[in-house]
């Protein structure tokens, strides 16, 4: 279930890409399928093993381009191991939500992209966001849960003045290149289990709606082309994540 669009990212064979906060590893999988050199990035190291091994596994049966590469890195987003400019692309999904510090996460995201290299950063939109928090205290107070809602003009001011430009002088860190919204169908679903209560998985109506996007996600047949539909309908309404595209300018 991908949030972010890897066309419009401008992904190349051959790019280098840090998929920042990758948990299990759904972005790091695609990238790697469409043949850039990888790097999967969490503080999680029991999910990052578990990455590390389907990596393994894509390569064993061909899933990934030959030259393509892939690996994992344990680690702080707050002091990232990496170089100045080390990738080309940089992706950052549904983390920034998360991190008390969130401009000095976004300053070292800023500080590892190449000049000219593009940045993709997805957060739960804000409308289907505050009515989770209304809705239940037990969604965003669980430990490691969301401490933030995001506009998308809070967020595009915080990247784009995250840093400075390439000749130390004061200026906007990055260029917004436009936003999407995604997962237009899993709104509801959270609703429903902020509703009933965020943990209780066996409410009926609740197995029901998982059983929907079980099918969506799963691209059953005769579910998805109606499950397809519906979610093209609903991103631009009520679509759970937002999808920020920027681009770091060239040097010159």
């Amino acid at each position: 279930m991908l949030t972010v669009d890897f066309d419009r990212l401008g992904l190349e064979p051959g790019d280098r890409v840090l998929d920042m906060g990758a948990g299990a590893g759904r972005h790091s999988f695609e990238i790697y399928r469409r043949g850039g050199n990888v790097i999967a990035f969490d503080q999680n190291a029991d999910e990052l093993a578990q990455v590390r091994d389907l990596f393994a596994a894509m390569k064993e049966v061909g899933e990934a381009p030959a030259g393509a590469e892939a690996d994992v890195k344990e680690g702080d987003a707050l002091s990232l191991p990496f170089a100045d400019g080390e990738f080309d692309r940089v992706v950052c999904a549904e983390v920034l939500e998360h991190i008390h510090r969130d401009v000095d996460a976004i300053k070292e995201l800023i500080r590892v992209l190449r000049p000219g290299g593009t940045m993709a950063i997805t957060v739960p939109r804000w409308l289907p966001e505050v009515i989770n928090w209304k809705l239940s205290a037990d969604y965003h107070n669980a430990e490691g849960g969301h401490i933030r809602i995001y506009t998308d003009h809070e967020l595009v001011d915080k990247v784009t003045k995250g840093g400075r430009m390439n000749d130390g002088t004061e200026g906007d860190a990055m260029v917004f290149e436009g936003k999407s919204y995604a997962h237009g169908l899993h709104t509801p679903y959270w609703w429903l289990k902020c509703a009933v209560g965020v943990n209780n998985d066996k409410h009926p109506l609740v197995k029901a709606y998982h059983q929907v996007l079980v099918w969506d996600i799963m691209k059953t047949k005769g579910w998805s082309t109606l499950t397809r539909g519906a979610e093209r309908a609903l991103n631009p309404v009520i679509g759970k994540s937002m999808v920020l595209y920027f681009r770091k300018p060239d040097a010159a």
